[in-house]
């Protein structure tokens, strides 16, 4: 019984981060989100409490779905191949519906109004370029990217680009395939020996 209600919880906090994820907080309404979970207003209080106990619980899905795509992907081709690949699936992959990362769109929405929910997406963010950190400093040590490059600066840049990615990918799907391509060439070019322009 416990195992179901936890699928269910789930699978509202899943389609709850779709709602989110388009609309923004302030463009989703409780009615918008009823329709999309099928609760009523009672049912909806019950599970989460609040809209933005709710949109929290969204934002974490939203990383931790991120962070496990990119551990797939390091178990399946190491850390550089995983940085390398992942723009690439960025911008293909169907379930991404070409929107902008729901974290940054989160904080650029609500940072202005200091709202709680602008802290919550900085902390995910920063936790997300501390995992590309981890991967540079590993790709470092399997000798794939020399080691007198900073793992936070390379990691700073490799998430501001594939944050550009996204708005690119939602306005012209072409031309985000090729710079997902180019970030990946340039990723090779990081290795020990390799010069640098």
């Amino acid at each position: 019984m416990a195992r179901t209600a936890t699928y269910d919880r789930e699978d509202l906090i899943k389609r709850a981060k779709t709602v989110f994820w388009k609309r923004g907080w302030a463009g989703t309404s409780l009615k918008d989100l009823e329709a999309a979970l099928d609760t009523r207003p009672g049912s909806f209080y019950a599970a989460f409490g609040s809209k933005e106990a709710l949109y929290k619980l969204t934002l974490n899905k939203y990383a931790q779905e991120g962070a496990e795509k990119i551990d797939a992907l390091c178990v399946e081709r190491g850390p550089l191949g995983a940085l390398q690949a992942y723009p690439r699936i960025l911008v293909e992959d169907p379930t991404m519906g070409g929107h902008a990362c729901m974290l940054a769109k989160t904080f650029l929405e609500l940072k202005g109004q200091d709202h709680a929910l602008a802290e919550v997406a900085n902390d995910l963010l920063v936790m997300i370029e501390k995992k590309f950190a981890d991967l540079f400093r590993s790709a470092q040590v399997n000798g794939d990217v020399a080691v007198h490059y900073d793992p936070e600066t390379l990691a700073r840049r490799y998430q501001s680009d594939l944050l550009g990615l996204r708005v690119l990918a939602a306005r012209a799907p072409g031309q985000a395939q090729d710079i997902a391509r180019d970030m990946a060439a340039e990723l090779g070019r990081l290795g020990p020996g390799v010069q640098s322009d």
